[in-house]
């Protein structure tokens, strides 16, 4: 899923080294804290949080299929 996350964030942003997934793992939900630079915070989220969204549903079916829940946090600060 990390994987997933971060292939999907390089695409949308300019800055795509600058792309940085974490993965906190619990035992029935995981956590996804995408870090971005600065200027690509709003290219991620999206208009009124669109794209954003967008990531979450497409974790939310793939955590289906791994009978797994998966929690994207978007991270603002450096």
């Amino acid at each position: 899923m990390k994987e997933l996350v971060e292939l999907i964030a390089k695409a949308l942003v300019d800055n795509p080294d600058k792309v940085q997934v974490f993965q906190l793992d619990g035992e029935q939900t995981s956590i996804l804290e995408l870090k971005v630079a600065p200027e690509d915070l709003g290219k991620v989220i999206g208009k009124q949080g669109r794209n954003a969204q967008a990531i979450r549903i497409i974790l939310g079916a793939a955590g289906m299929k791994l009978k797994k829940r998966f929690n994207l946090e978007i991270i603002e600060k450096e």
